[in-house]
């Protein structure tokens, strides 16, 4: 492969050796030199050597999300979004103009509904859901994932009977008054309606993946951690599809692929382990999910809810079942991901990660929400990493402060805290959960803000720096996978993967400005990619 020159640029590179440079040279998809513009014209142009003008824009390395699930941006582009709806009345029009595209008894999916975001009134009744879509079974999931909304006709085609047997760790909530189902589903009962939604076509799922992969590119991403095999009918299918879109038809977005704790037997049957495939997609961690969430109550805290005092959450596993699952993981010397959102979660995923020795790769600990001094400082072990989503301050305030009390607010997200501390941190988004836009997440990193308001910010003295930001979403993302001698910084040697920004994020006058900056140009290996 010829080489390139990328000059004219403000490199930063974040490696101290050469922090801000003017060119890179790229050669083979990696960097093989970096310096000013008249050295390395000097020393590697020539005319059959093309050199690209990035005309002063700002260049770092490629931006990294460390946590999402391409699964659920590819759905959002073939199943109805709600993300964003601010209202009762709109979700629920946007479900009648669906739902007269669905034919009678086809099931009605979609996801990303908030019911914090309504001006107009809470959650839609089952009353509403059967009003607006009264001919099909409606299957809403919620824009964290553990809470959904289905109608009677959902109702019907799954079986449900009032003395039915629950999921463990799920609940179908019920009108206080009449004892009948409210439409509300919360957690594992979900898989009672899933079971009975058709499966969507291998090529529809490849074509949702694509445009999801895209997207990502487009919003300045080169790599990914996705988590994917619950919603693309396992691992054989997951790996496939990744497969042939990365490997075989050269979609260029690097994939790093977490898999849930009931393929461990599967991966194992295969051959794969963490670090399996090629530098373009990984076999990744074995995620598992200790709590659930704070929206309704179920990540679990060491003290009760501030308004709630008789709940303290809900743990997925009780202890025995959770070290068993880590002991099955590390007899394969698989790294676990495992979903923390609350502090007792934290402690009791500690507690047992204590008694395994360390792997090859890093455990990652997804979310860290709400945290303790004493678990910070457990945290701080170079075979762990926090992995962060700035994104959820936007999401959580300001109803969480009511849900938890000032007290805990402290430790609340508490990314400056962490990296203080010396915890590795991450960023990601979540997403489908919160936007794939890295740079609403560095956003939300530096100002703990919507965008819309205008106060300091929540919590303000766990703000990070637009340099802490700028490093969760790319050298923290090359720890997240053990592949910190490979990317995350632009230097010799290491993956050429840049994002190119609309304005230098280090000379802005206020963080407002990220809101107007776009990403100018995203390369992979050196190549600049179509989106």
């Amino acid at each position: 492969m010829a080489k390139t020159i990328f000059t004219n640029g403000v490199f930063y590179t974040l490696d101290s050796e050469n922090p801000v440079v003017e060119t890179v040279v790229v050669e083979d998809g990696r960097i093989v030199d970096l310096g000013s513009h008249q050295d390395m014209q000097l020393k590697w142009g020539r005319h059959s050597v093309p050199t690209i003008d990035l005309q002063g824009k700002m260049v770092t390395p490629g931006l990294i999300d460390s946590h999402l699930h391409l699964s659920g941006v590819a759905f959002n582009f073939l199943d109805l979004d709600l993300t964003g709806v601010k209202s009762k009345k709109a979700m629920l029009e946007k479900i009648r103009e669906k739902a007269s595209t669905v034919a009678p008894g086809s099931w009605l999916v979609g996801m990303g509904w908030d019911e914090n975001l309504f001006e107009d009134g809470t959650t839609p009744t089952i009353e509403e859901l059967d009003y607006a879509a009264p001919h099909c079974p409606i299957y809403l999931k919620r824009i964290c994932h553990h809470a959904f909304l289905v109608n009677s006709k959902a109702m019907e085609r799954s079986n449900y009977f009032s003395s039915m047997e629950i999921p463990m760790g799920g609940s179908i909530i019920l009108d206080p008054i009449t004892k009948k189902p409210t439409g509300l589903i919360l957690e594992t009962a979900s898989k009672l309606f899933t079971n009975h939604i058709p499966e969507k076509t291998y090529e529809e799922l490849k074509h949702g993946l694509g445009q999801a992969m895209k997207f990502a590119v487009k919003k300045g991403l080169t790599s990914a951690h996705t988590n994917d095999p619950l919603y693309f009918g396992g691992i054989d299918q997951t790996y496939r599809l990744y497969d042939e879109l990365i490997n075989q038809e050269q979609f260029g977005l690097r994939c790093n692929l977490l898999i849930d704790y009931p393929f461990l037997k599967d991966l194992k049957e295969r051959g794969m382990s963490a670090g399996y495939g090629n530098d373009k997609l990984r076999i990744g961690a074995i995620k598992i999910f200790a709590d659930g969430a704070f929206g309704r109550r179920t990540a679990l805290l060491s003290k009760p809810y501030q308004d709630a005092p008789g709940q303290f959450g809900e743990a997925m596993h009780d202890q025995e079942t959770l070290y068993q699952m880590v002991k099955d993981s590390r007899e394969y010397s698989m790294p676990i991901a495992v979903h923390t959102i609350g502090d007792k979660a934290l402690e009791n995923v500690l507690d047992i990660l204590d008694q395994f020795p360390a792997v090859n790769h890093r455990d990652r600990i997804i979310h860290v929400s709400l945290v303790r001094e004493d678990l910070i400082q457990r945290l701080a072990n170079h075979s762990r990493i926090a992995d962060i989503q700035p994104r959820f301050v936007v999401g959580d305030y300001p109803w969480i402060k009511e849900r938890l009390g000032i007290e805990r607010e402290q430790y609340l997200y508490a990314w400056k805290s962490l990296l203080s501390s010396g915890v590795l941190c991450a960023g990601g988004s979540d997403a489908p959960v919160e936007p794939v836009d890295p740079l609403l997440g560095i956003h939300s990193a530096v100002t703990r803000r919507a965008p819309q308001d205008q106060h300091e910010g929540w919590n303000v003295k766990e703000k990070l720096s637009m340099l802490e930001a700028i490093q969760v979403f790319t050298i923290g993302g090359a720890y997240a996978t053990s592949e910190e001698n490979k990317k995350g910084t632009l230097s010799r040697g290491k993956l050429a993967d840049m994002t190119v920004f609309s304005k230098n994020l280090f000379e802005i006058q206020h963080p407002d400005e990220l809101l107007d900056t776009t990403i100018e140009m995203t390369m992979i290996d050196g190549k600049i990619q179509e989106v």
